[in-house]
Order: C-alpha cells, then structure tokens, then sequence
C-alpha cells in the first residue's frame, strides 16, 4: 500500500519525476492527444500539406466551427490533435510571436524559430508549479526562403521535424502508410493525396470530404493555401478509397 501512495504522489505533483524517470502527467497529456482525431502533415519539395480530420460528434453541430487548421502567418500554418481549447491558446501565443517578429525587425518569423518557441512554452508547463501540461499535439509547417518546413510538437515540449507525420487517434496505422508510401518526389497536391489515403486506412467507413480540412503553405509563393470542399472532391476522386459524401445522400 505504501508504494502504491508514493505512486499516486507522483502521480498529482507535475513537478516532481517518478524513482523511474517519468512525468506522469506529461504522459496523460500524450493520451488526450490520442483521443482527438486524426491529423497529418506531409512536407514535398512544393510545399507542406495538412490534413485533418475535423468529425463532429453530433449532426447538430456546425461543422465550420471546430478548427484543427489555423494560419499563423502568411508562410505558416498550424494543425492540431488533442484539446481544441489548448491548441487555441498555443495558437494565439504563435500568433503574437509572428506579429512580434515583424515588428521588431521588418522580417518574417523562420519556422524552426516558431517552433522553437512554441515547444519552449510548452515545455515551461511541464515543470512550473500550479500550471498543467497542454493536452494538444502541434504540427507547424511552413516554408523559409522557399524551403518546406515541417514539425511536430508534443506535450513534453520537444520540436522534431519530419518529412511525413501524424498525430492524435490511430497514429500507428496511419504513420505506417506514411512510412511506405512516401516519397520525396511528391507534388503538393500528391502529397495531400497521400495524407487521405493515410487518414482512411484507420476509417473503414471512407472519407467525407466535407469533414476534412487542408491546406498547403505553397513553397513557390510562401503562402499559406486552404483548399475548399470541392478541391478535397476532387483529390479524392482520383484515389482508391472509400468515400462518404453526406451532400449526395
């Protein structure tokens, strides 16, 4: 019974580190991202493609309402798994950091930077008293200098950057197809063909392109691109997957 309590100790206290090394509530965080649904990021030599899956939870809900996609810059996106309140919050801090960086010196903000910074104030959360990790997973694509960039962003506060990722519900099954089917010759558009076909092998049912949302940050132009439902139709067509389209039903 004593090493159970000295367990639950750990367990409450965000500060302090198990005999075994772990941060127990920085774990827990990592399962509510697991929870929220699935988002994918895709870097190509044309640009980075996010794609995520916004379902809702009841027909009642207007589905322009639940955000996963957000602009930071002209050059920069933000796509989010875990829990939307948290993931506003990062994405304003984003936000003012960009704005700050143009201010100050007249320049766009570099990606690695913002990421950088994001992942610093996450990892702040990690060990300040009273305060609690964010329950949200960050992935922060842009392009610097018409380089694609793309990085994730966990709750412990690491940035790792990435050709190909996903992060929320099931990331293994679609982080697998990733891992065989990319490749970097891939366009822009072929890159977010890839990220929905990814997204469908962990949905048996299909795809609705009314309940996914992406966009490109274009590597020619640096500007961040959201495509329309009709765009999400079209790739889709050409891929050999399921498809749900509730308009047509």
């Amino acid at each position: 019974m004593q090493g159970q309590h000295n367990q639950q100790a750990y367990d409450r206290g965000i500060t302090i580190f198990s005999p075994d090394g772990r941060l127990y509530q920085v774990e827990y965080a990592r399962e509510a991202v697991k929870r929220g649904t699935a988002t994918i990021g895709v870097r190509t030599p044309d640009g980075v493609a996010l794609v995520a899956d916004r379902s809702v939870r009841s027909r009642l809900i207007e589905p322009e309402s639940v955000e996963k996609l957000h602009e930071i810059d002209d050059h920069v996106g933000v796509a989010s798994a875990g829990h939307v309140a948290d993931a506003r919050k990062l994405v304003d801090f984003a936000r003012r950091r960009a704005q700050t960086e143009q201010l100050r010196y007249g320049e766009s903000i570099g990606v690695e930077t913002l990421a950088k910074s994001i992942t610093d104030n996450i990892q702040e959360h990690t060990q300040t008293g009273g305060a609690r990790p964010f329950g949200v997973s960050l992935l922060i694509a842009g392009t610097e200098d018409g380089e694609p960039h793309l990085y994730e962003a966990d709750p412990s506060g690491v940035a790792t950057e990435w050709k190909a990722v996903a992060v929320g519900g099931d990331r293994d099954v679609i982080q697998g197809h990733l891992e065989e089917e990319y490749t970097a010759e891939l366009s822009a558009d072929e890159g977010v063909g890839l990220a929905l076909e990814a997204l469908a092998q962990a949905d048996s049912d299909g795809i609705d392109p009314a309940s996914v949302d992406v966009a490109v940050i274009d590597a020619e132009t640096d500007q961040y691109q959201p495509y329309g439902v009709e765009d999400v139709r079209d790739i889709v067509a050409d891929l050999d997957v399921e498809v749900i389209d509730e308009e047509e039903e």
